[in-house]
């Protein structure tokens, strides 16, 4: 783990002690333990996996059956007035038909506690960041799914809090739409604030984050960067290729090197590196091609894709 990515693990703003929830004989959440700082973090899992249940203890909307959850600092039902620091996306869309879009973003921000001028400059502004503004007088009914998901969204926004829970936040957006919310995200997390997001689609998690939970069968079976977690998969050494000029000069300086398991040339003059350390690998590398004159121009990890190691964890 680098020095970052513990300071922020040590700050933690979510954590999860022990939390278990089940519902009659069905265990959906068994024994997670997780802190959750500054920045994007993704938790992930399959369908069914517990995901679902665990992102709602984590945001206050349930309780655990047992353990213990807090967000900054505090179990958020003992301290109601702190969900005003909390934004939730939820994944259902079980929005008022009723009412309009700008009726029902005021009353999320009339009911966060701002007065009726403030209300409406952030409600305009929430409208037009989502390009809704032209719908905002349209009850939310006839609204697109794509629509309904940057309104739930914006209410999430809004009040700008500083934790951040999106449960699959994409769903039903178009193929612009889905890039700017991705955008957004990774823009919330330079800002310093915790963004938590749930998804099971795998490229989704990988376009905002490489911070990640992952859960499978109500546990947690792994967090911290795609390149920590995958390090700790022994029986699986990290692949990596490395092009080169000089590729045979190259192959043999690293054959037997430190955290070098195994070296070959590919059928694209590649040099191909099995390594079981691989974040130690990254930072050895540069110092070996400055220290001895040689040359890589590109360096590509062929397997330590948030799907690989996912598969590699759930079939142990």
């Amino acid at each position: 783990m680098s020095a970052g990515a513990a300071a922020n693990r040590d700050q933690a703003r979510i954590s999860a002690t022990g939390v278990g929830k089940w519902f009659g004989e069905v265990i959906a959440v068994n024994n997670c333990t997780l802190r959750v700082g500054a920045g994007v973090v993704g938790l992930l899992g399959a369908n069914g996996a517990g995901k679902s249940t665990l992102f709602k203890m984590l945001a206050g909307l349930i309780e655990p059956s047992c353990g213990e959850v807090r967000v900054l600092g505090a179990r958020l039902r003992d301290r109601v007035g702190w969900y005003r620091r909390v934004g939730f996306c939820p994944e259902s869309d079980a929005l008022p038909e009723w009412m309009t879009g700008r009726e029902y973003l005021s009353l999320m921000l009339r009911l966060m506690g701002f007065d009726g001028a403030e209300t409406r400059r952030r409600t305009d502004r929430w409208l037009e960041r989502f390009d809704l503004a032209a719908a905002a007088g349209r009850r939310l009914g006839g609204y697109s799914k794509g629509m309904r998901q940057k309104l739930k969204l914006a209410q999430a926004l809004a009040h700008d809090p500083d934790v951040i829970f999106l449960d699959e936040p994409l769903n039903g957006m178009d193929p612009m739409s889905r890039k700017d919310a991705i955008t957004l995200v990774g823009d919330l997390g330079r800002q310093g604030r915790t963004v938590l997001v749930s998804s099971h689609i795998l490229p989704e998690i990988e376009s905002m984050t490489d911070q990640i939970i992952l859960i499978d069968r109500g546990r947690v079976l792994a967090e911290g960067s795609v390149a920590e977690i995958r390090d700790k998969i022994p029986e699986h050494p990290t692949t990596v290729a490395l092009v080169s000029p000089d590729p045979r000069a190259l192959a043999a300086f690293l054959i037997g090197r430190e955290h070098v398991e195994g070296v070959r040339i590919d059928d694209q003059g590649r040099v191909v590196v099995h390594t079981g350390h691989a974040v130690a690998f990254y930072r050895a590398l540069p110092g070996w091609v400055r220290d001895h004159g040689l040359v890589v121009t590109e360096i590509l990890t062929l397997d330590d894709s948030l799907e690989a190691v996912f598969q590699y964890l759930t079939e142990r």
